[in-house]
């Protein structure tokens, strides 16, 4: 994998104005399969706590759109730093999972480590502002101890509302 395979599979990559944070985006998913050992990652389910059938892949671009049609409407946020972290948001999956032959299963890193943590570490190792960091860190219920940025709120919603619909379908 490379910065075109990252790039094509987020088109939404295009949308952040900063080229520095771009690159970062294309980084931070490139390190995540890097040190998760992943050849692929079209099939990687984006929950393995509900039969659903989107993939990582559909829901990060499912929870980018929606959080960029928030932030289109309100006007009062970063868009840059918005669209980054619903890119990023679940990139510590990649670590967080793990292929046994045909099946995604939790890695025994995941085990240890949920993906809001891992991932955090992952955005800050490709460059990432914190405010990026802190969107991935608070997405999830260990964002429920901290104080949400406005972004961080849009993409916390964003991410539930696209696990709730799906386990609906």
């Amino acid at each position: 994998m490379d910065r075109k395979y990252i790039e094509e599979i987020f088109p939404q990559i295009g949308k952040i104005k900063s080229k520095k944070l771009q690159d970062s985006v294309v980084k931070a998913w490139l390190l995540a399969v890097e040190e998760g050992g992943w050849d692929r990652i079209d099939d990687v389910p984006f929950t393995l706590l509900a039969d659903v059938e989107a993939s990582l892949i559909e829901h990060t671009r499912m929870v980018t759109d929606m959080a960029t049609a928030i932030g289109e409407t309100r006007n009062d946020l970063d868009m840059d730093i918005l669209i980054a972290g619903a890119l990023v948001h679940d990139v510590g999956k990649l670590l967080e999972y793990e292929r046994r032959g045909e099946t995604i299963v939790k890695s025994s890193y995941g085990k240890l480590v949920r993906h809001p943590v891992s991932g955090y570490g992952l955005v800050l190792a490709a460059g990432m502002p914190i405010e990026v960091a802190h969107i991935v860190a608070a997405h999830s219920k260990e964002g429920e101890s901290v104080i949400r940025s406005p972004e961080a709120i849009v993409i916390h919603h964003c991410d539930f509302t696209d696990f709730d619909i799906a386990r609906t379908a």
